[in-house]
């Protein structure tokens, strides 16, 4: 980690990268200039503050929704007023949406409507079909949230996230710029493809991946399979190393990798990372594209905890990826890789600070 970004947060500012900018990908897969034009119109949000936010003062989202979009059934929180303007927080793996229960009610008082839809394997959210390939391709999770804006009629929001979600949040930004009003990122810029897979890393590195190499064996499927609570726990530990989380905290997210579909497709993510399984053909071309590490033009705050301890670039590499208006925070305190949980002021902050970049 650059030592500049040790006390401070950088200033906003330009950010111009050596290659073009990739083009309106979106018409291909897309279909959204038909979308309908019921979503209410909404001021922005003025630019404010976030109130101090203890965190694990919120610990439910009350009763979930569902939308079909493209190949699921998506199970989804919803807070905030209807005609705002609108956020979609991406939660990570292996994790669920209760990494914004803090978030999300602080950006719904200042008037954001707030979507946390689980992704693929997580929660109530399933698959339509039982053919369905149970893929974890990062392209696959993307268009996922493609279509689960196309159901809702939404043309475009603030997207934020980590880990998976972060990626997710980063491909649709490339991609699909215009459906992306404004980015939060935790680590940064987290797009790959196989063929960098292919390429070793030093072996601390290496070591931090320990459970991606796991994972691509039958032992590894099933030992996650059989035991996916303590699993997941371990992973929590590793990856915030100081976040002293109670049970209570970790079993209200743990519930959601009950979901029938969940080791399939966290088995398929690792595995196709190092092209160990084919991705489905009508991914291809995306895939394609994320191969060039397309820059990301929209206005876009990345963060990090000062005690991430999972796998994650520094911030000097990544950021003449966005080429728009950006700003990278360090967000000090012992904060971990679930940096929404355990530092729900700071991710809110962000958002509305992303949402208000010239």
């Amino acid at each position: 980690m650059d030592t500049t970004l040790l006390n401070h947060t950088s200033a906003a500012r330009p950010r111009r990268l050596f290659g073009p900018s990739i083009l309106m990908f979106a018409m291909m897969q897309l279909g959204a200039l038909g979308l309908a034009s019921s979503q209410a119109s909404a001021a922005d949000v003025p630019a404010s503050t976030i109130a101090s936010i203890t965190p694990g003062s919120h610990t439910s989202f009350g009763p979930l929704k569902h939308v079909k979009a493209g190949l699921l059934d998506v199970s989804y929180a919803e807070v905030g007023p209807a005609d705002g303007p609108v956020v979609i927080l991406l939660h990570g793996w292996p994790y669920d949406i209760h990494s914004y229960a803090d978030v999300a009610p602080a950006l719904a008082e200042k008037g954001y409507r707030v979507l946390i839809p689980y992704a693929r394997g997580y929660g109530d959210t399933r698959f339509l079909s039982a053919k369905t390939l149970r893929n974890g391709q990062p392209s696959a999770l993307a268009s996922d949230l493609i279509d689960f804006m196309d159901a809702l009629k939404i043309k475009q929001a603030v997207l934020g996230g980590y880990d998976w979600g972060a990626r997710t949040a980063d491909i649709v930004a490339a991609l699909w710029p215009e459906r992306v009003k404004a980015l939060v990122a935790v680590s940064g810029y987290l797009i790959g493809s196989q063929e960098a897979g292919k390429t070793p890393l030093p072996p601390a590195a290496e070591l931090q991946w320990w459970y991606q190499f796991y994972f691509a064996t039958e032992r590894g499927r099933l030992g996650y399979e059989k035991n996916t609570h303590d699993f997941a726990k371990l992973i929590w530990k590793l990856a915030s190393p100081k976040w002293n989380f109670d049970d209570a905290t970790y079993d209200r997210s743990a519930a959601a990798l009950q979901n029938p579909d969940h080791v399939a497709v966290s088995i398929f993510n690792y595995r196709w990372r190092l092209g160990l399984v084919k991705g489905e053909a009508k991914y291809d071309k995306l895939e394609k594209k994320l191969a060039t590490f397309p820059s990301i033009s929209v206005p876009t705050i990345t963060l990090e905890g000062d005690a991430n301890g999972a796998p994650h670039p520094p911030a000097e590499a990544y950021a003449k990826r966005f080429t728009g208006q950006y700003e990278h925070r360090l967000i000090d305190g012992g904060v971990g890789h679930n940096l929404p949980q355990e530092a729900p002021q700071a991710f809110a902050q962000a958002v509305i600070d992303a949402d208000h970049l010239q």
